[in-house]
């Protein structure tokens, strides 16, 4: 079997056509898949809704997945199994969540621009994202090339960030919206981490910038220099120029390499809407080897 490649956007973005994600996937149409996503970054699958099973079956193809996705460890009430994140604004008896339940403050943050786990000591090589139910306006995701973003800054700013580092911690993020209430446990589970500013991808050999909503400040720089950065590098980073919006689909699959993507959930009206959307998180297998390092 081969499958198709439509460009979605000049740099990035690949729509998939000509396989299943539901289906067993010979080696063959896997080396082009896995070929594709080195290229786009970003790649897009319509089809049949998956379960969780087909979903964690199709991820584990592009390597291990966390084995613990609860980030609050103070509500561990789960909807669904633990080897997929719950990305909707329903509780566990799959209504919408009230207001002021502290999930749905928590997950407010996915509106940020962010790359997943870059809070973790091992971090994320990809993310995938299937919707069960969409809504009918609103909840798109929107994604950013990083590689384009790096080619695009003058040489002396490349000059002047190769080597840095950055902190990542998922409580710099929730703070930025107001969300400051997380339990001893939480914070001990998920201490700041330290990773480079740029990146360079394994596969393809692209520098990309790797910046997120969770990185708090540059290691060895004064916080408001270092904050001041890292904000000029995210504006330049999510011009129209280097962002796509995906607009969702039931069944659709989305795959994204967060080594070389930010990404951000638009808004939606979760009082009116139900919006059911689950992920799957592959780890980086180089960080799986060398973890990053903790911050003092």
């Amino acid at each position: 079997m081969s499958i198709t490649v439509k460009q979605l956007h000049p740099d990035f973005i690949g729509e998939i056509g000509g396989t299943d994600p539901s289906q067993p996937i010979d080696d063959a149409t896997f080396a082009e898949i896995q070929n594709a996503i080195d290229r786009n970054a970003v790649l897009v699958f319509h089809g049949p809704k998956l379960s969780e099973d087909e979903q964690a079956a199709f991820a584990e193809r592009f390597g291990p997945l966390y084995a613990d996705n609860r980030l609050l460890k103070k509500d561990n009430k789960d909807r669904i199994g633990p080897k997929l994140v719950d990305i909707s604004n329903l509780n566990e008896n799959n209504e919408k969540m009230a207001r002021d339940d502290r999930r749905r403050m928590f997950g407010l943050a996915n509106q940020l621009w962010h790359t997943d786990a870059s809070f973790k000591a091992v971090s994320a090589k990809y993310s995938l994202l299937h919707a069960h139910t969409v809504v009918p306006e609103g909840g798109e995701t929107q994604f950013a090339d990083m590689r384009a973003a790096y080619d695009a800054l003058p040489q002396k700013m490349k000059d002047k960030i190769d080597g840095l580092e950055a902190e990542h911690c998922i409580a710099t993020s929730r703070a930025k919206l107001g969300f400051t209430e997380f339990s001893d446990e939480e914070r001990k589970a998920l201490p700041p981490v330290i990773h480079n500013l740029v990146r360079t991808h394994p596969a393809t050999g692209r520098k990309a910038l790797y910046l997120a909503s969770h990185a708090s400040h540059i290691v060895g720089w004064p916080v408001p220099e270092g904050r001041m950065l890292i904000r000029d590098l995210m504006e330049h980073a999510t011009q129209p120029e280097f962002v796509h919006s995906h607009t969702w689909q039931v069944g659709d699959v989305v795959i994204w390499d967060n080594r070389c993507t930010m990404h951000r959930a638009r808004p939606f009206d979760q009082d009116a809407y139900r919006r059911d959307m689950r992920r799957a998180t592959v780890m980086d297998p180089d960080y799986m080897e060398k973890p990053a390092r903790l911050s003092a």
